[in-house]
């Protein structure tokens, strides 16, 4: 008699030790750390939300010479709302989406590669376009400008900045839609996988399809932001616990490859 397949490690998930087994340990404890990091990004932005509240404005509703009074006032807030959050939670992805893929590559492999081109390609759009950082260098230098047309055309610039890249209008609209269409495939590629929990696939799928809807609710209903927060709001809460469950099941999976 053929004695039993000592590799197969979780009962009644067929696909789990032939996807996890894979030697790429270090990958899933690296994704892992980058998924709770994210979480901690997040919750010290909640916690400077509430200790330093600078107050939620529509977007588009800054001109680009406010945006740079607000950078020299205060610019942790003007990195904030310009999303350099989520610049670097995409950067954390990158490790996290990677350690997905690698799992899922023998079970789920066309799905989990497209989950991660579509993570990756949006990513790199959303970054390159992203505001923040060439905003608070046009506000330097529009404070440092000596003549009414150096900081005329310094403002022109910062315009041409905000409409390819502010966070919530149309310029930067493929940068946010692409990278979420990324994270509810790999959600759906969970749940078929077997290698995380179903009720871990859901979270992803739930709290990505309405953090996706949130986006696309306020980018294009102009005043739409309040109510939108309404789904926001249990949209985070999904999507954190998401990357919590995803972190603690990688670094079981580093322990077994």
């Amino acid at each position: 008699m053929k004695a039993p397949d000592a590799r197969v490690e979780f009962v009644g998930r067929p696909h789990a030790s032939r996807a996890a087994g894979s030697g790429w340990g270090g990958l899933y404890k690296i994704g892992g750390a980058a998924a709770m990091i994210g979480v901690l990004l997040v919750l010290l932005d909640i916690l400077a939300g509430i200790l330093l509240p600078g107050g939620e404005v529509e977007p588009g509703a800054r001109s680009a010479v406010e945006w740079f009074e607000l950078f020299r006032d205060d610019a942790y807030h003007g990195f904030r709302e310009l999303g350099l959050l989520n610049v670097l939670n995409i950067i954390l992805g990158i490790p996290l989406f990677l350690a997905l893929y690698a799992v899922h590559r023998r079970v789920e492999g066309a799905y989990a590669t497209l989950a991660l081109v579509l993570f990756l390609f949006g990513g790199a759009i959303y970054i390159s376009n992203n505001a923040a950082v060439p905003m608070f260098v046009l506000s330097e230098e529009h404070a440092a400008a000596t003549t009414d047309a150096q900081r005329a055309a310094l403002a022109a610039a910062g315009e041409a900045v905000l409409a390819r890249g502010a966070d919530f209008t149309p310029g930067s609209l493929v940068g946010f839609v692409l990278p979420s269409l990324g994270q509810i495939v790999m959600s759906l590629v969970m749940l078929r996988g077997g290698v995380f929990g179903r009720a871990t696939a859901y979270m992803g799928i739930a709290g990505f399809a309405l953090l996706l809807v949130f986006t696309v609710w306020t980018t294009l209903v102009p005043g739409a932001l309040g109510a939108a927060m309404l789904i926001a709001v249990p949209a985070g809460l999904l999507v954190v616990a998401w990357n919590v469950l995803v972190a603690l099941r990688l670094f079981r999976l580093s322990g077994t490859s």
